[in-house]
């Protein structure tokens, strides 16, 4: 088969790092890629989220099945753009994908299903919004609805922080057309956890309980990340839970999209809060996750292809995805000033030593005159499977001890 991944960053080098190990594969793809990617795939200078040049591309070189790993093509319709076209692809459709494109549509589609969630009010003008934060429980959450890159939710633990926020991104745009509606939110207290799951539009097949770390700075301080790290499987979400969430949120999800007539086919993450009263949908996201992706697939044992095929032809009850008994911890190595903005073009050394213990995937990495350098905000993650979450742990940090990069930062407390 031919295959082709869209997309440059960590998650898409870990699946494509994984798709090249099926005996299915014969050629390997990845639009645009990276400086790691190269290794294992032909990297292809087209954006992620071209969908013309995406769909001529296929159809040219005859792709088998497109694999699709960020949020914006996939709510941008690309998966429906390629069925037009009669080639096949994993993802939802633009429809199924409005459960992360918009977090109005899916706040009122949860509350519609009865899926467990914090109670919230929608708004779409910003008098009315800063009426509801002068009476709103604190602490409160400011989202913005659309896409914003994981960075348009803001916890605000005062009255002030909270008209900051929606100052922010209601008036100074910060997240662009994302801000255009907002979902304020009770603030839900409890451990994090990520559940996402293969789903075929009927089936559930989950994947093992994952963690990751949003906030950039350790014991969770500073502003909300991409995601800085994070470990699979978290012991937070025993076997027991883990079906109760699966019976509460996430068939309940592909029920309510089937109804609606948008079948939902692909990943489907949920975000979850463990409070007192029991788990609780923080949010949906419609693909795999990032670094949450870092840490599962490397203990994934079923061949990968052969799970998302079955996805896309409705065959997920027949066929079996296994997980390895081990665990997996990922650092992301970041750029001086993110999650703000940051310089490129730092040069980046030491990573053959650390991938003699440890996978290390490229996220924003080039290659410039010869060199591995700096091109984006998260640059590296580097991952490591032991027999205990304490072993992968000093490991993946005993491995990024040797790399480096001018102005290189990372949170010390992953997994801890």
């Amino acid at each position: 088969m031919q295959l082709l991944v869209i997309g440059s960053g960590g998650r898409e080098h870990a699946l494509a790092w994984k798709l090249a190990r099926s005996p299915h594969v014969n050629r390997l793809f990845i639009a645009p890629g990276n400086g790691g990617t190269q290794e294992i795939a032909q990297n292809v200078p087209i954006s992620a989220s071209d969908i013309p040049a995406i769909v001529a591309f296929a159809h040219k070189e005859r792709i088998d099945l497109t694999v699709v790993g960020p949020e914006v093509p996939l709510v941008d319709g690309l998966v429906d753009a390629l069925a037009q076209a009669g080639l096949r692809a994993f993802g939802p459709t633009q429809a199924a994908a409005q459960l992360e494109g918009s977090k109005a549509f899916a706040k009122r589609f949860m509350l519609d299903e009865g899926i467990p969630t914090a109670q919230a009010a929608i708004f779409r003008d910003y008098p009315s919004a800063q009426a509801h934060i002068r009476q709103v429980k604190l602490p409160v959450v400011v989202k913005a609805s659309g896409l914003a890159a994981g960075k348009g939710v803001i916890i605000c633990s005062t009255r002030k922080e909270a008209k900051t926020a929606l100052r922010q991104i209601m008036v100074d745009r910060v997240f662009g057309e994302a801000g255009d509606e907002v979902v304020i939110e009770d603030c839900l207290q409890g451990e994090e956890v990520s559940l996402l799951a293969f789903c075929d539009g009927k089936t559930v097949a989950p994947m093992l309980p994952a963690r990751d770390y949003k906030r950039v700075g350790d014991g969770d301080q500073g502003p909300n990340t991409g995601g800085m790290g994070g470990y699979a499987p978290s012991p937070y979400l025993p076997l027991q839970l883990a079906s109760e969430i699966v019976e509460r949120v996430l068939q309940p999800t592909l029920e309510g999209m089937r109804k609606r007539g948008t079948p939902y086919v692909g990943v489907l993450y949920a975000g979850l809060m463990l409070t007192q009263d029991g788990p609780r949908v923080l949010e949906f996201n419609c693909r795999f996750g990032d670094p949450e992706t870092q840490s599962l697939l490397p203990l994934l044992e079923s061949d990968l292809v052969q799970i998302l095929l079955a996805c896309i032809e409705g065959r997920l009850d027949q066929t079996p995805v296994r997980w390895g008994g081990d665990h997996a911890v990922c650092v992301v190595l970041a750029s001086e000033g993110y999650p703000g903005s940051y310089p490129n073009g730092r040069e980046i050394t030491g990573l053959e030593q650390a991938t003699r213990t440890s996978v290390v995937f490229h996220a924003g990495t080039k290659k410039q005159d010869g060199k591995l350098v700096t091109a984006g905000g998260r640059v590296l993650a580097v991952t490591t499977i032991a027999p205990t979450l304490a072993q992968a742990r000093a490991q993946t940090y005993a491995a990024v001890e040797p790399i480096h990069f001018e102005g290189m930062h990372y949170r010390r407390d992953i997994a801890q």
